[in-house]
């Protein structure tokens, strides 16, 4: 089986006035396989959300590649990312940010196939059938942002990075904003969905504990660098790297 996703060697460096340049992420490299959960590890500053925005193409990197179904898209910009997008979706941290407050959950939700030129009532009634799957009632369409709680929001969120059937989602530490309870009824929710659909997710988060429960492989990132990978029971049993025992001991 070829992976689904392929980072190698990738790399991201900023600029800082009158200092040497400053890498958030420095030669990485791993495969999402189909259908796999990989949970991507690390304190804040690790670079994790740098590699998230990498991926989805919203920054350009400094050196490596991308590849997603065998194809190169690390240089792609415009209207050539259209097609990547209808493959991979971001679920971000805070829900509210996802959405336009001045607009309808359901205007949001429905925006990647208003832009793809779908009829109205077609991606109206996806919409309402995806909410549903997520565990909210399809008259959430008409409720603002502002009017649901962070967990429902949260819902809506990935109904939203649903509606184009990628084969990706990513999650930016999509459930550290919500309260423990809410916490595991999302996960709940997406284990669901990554089996009924056969998703592939990138899991960023930095809560070992969490990612031991939920992803197949994990990552550890440190200093924008990976010090760790395996099963979550191989990491957090049996670390190698220095920082990987810390921040096991730091959980546990």
């Amino acid at each position: 089986m070829d992976p689904i996703l392929k980072v190698t060697d990738l790399s991201k460096s900023f600029s800082r006035a009158g200092k040497d340049a400053f890498y958030a992420l420095d030669r990485v490299s791993f495969s999402l396989m189909p259908g796999e959960i990989l949970g991507i590890v690390g304190e804040s500053g690790s670079g994790k959300s740098t590699l998230a925005r990498l991926i989805t193409r919203q920054i350009d990197p400094t050196a490596g590649r991308i590849e997603m179904d065998g194809q190169d898209i690390t240089a792609l910009r415009g209207r050539r990312l259209i097609p990547v997008y209808s493959k991979i979706q971001m679920v971000f941290q805070t829900p509210l940010e996802s959405f336009d407050p001045r607009q309808t959950l359901g205007a949001g939700i429905c925006e990647p196939l208003r832009n793809k030129s779908v009829p109205k009532a077609e991606r109206e009634t996806k919409a309402r059938s995806l909410l549903e799957q997520c565990g909210l009632p399809g008259d959430f369409l008409e409720r603002y942002p502002h009017q649901v709680s962070g967990g429902q929001c949260q819902r809506a969120a990935i109904a939203r990075a649903l509606m184009c059937d990628p084969r990706i989602l990513i999650f930016d530490e999509a459930t550290s904003a919500l309260d423990v309870t809410v916490q595991k009824q999302i996960i709940e929710l997406l284990q669901q969905l990554q089996k009924e659909k056969k998703l592939a997710y990138l899991f960023i988060c930095h809560n070992l504990a969490l990612v031991q429960q939920f992803c197949d492989q994990v990552i550890v990132l440190y200093d924008g660098r990976i010090v760790e990978r395996g099963t979550p029971d191989e990491v957090i049993l049996h670390p190698q790297s220095e920082y990987a025992k810390i921040l096991i001991h730091a959980i546990f």
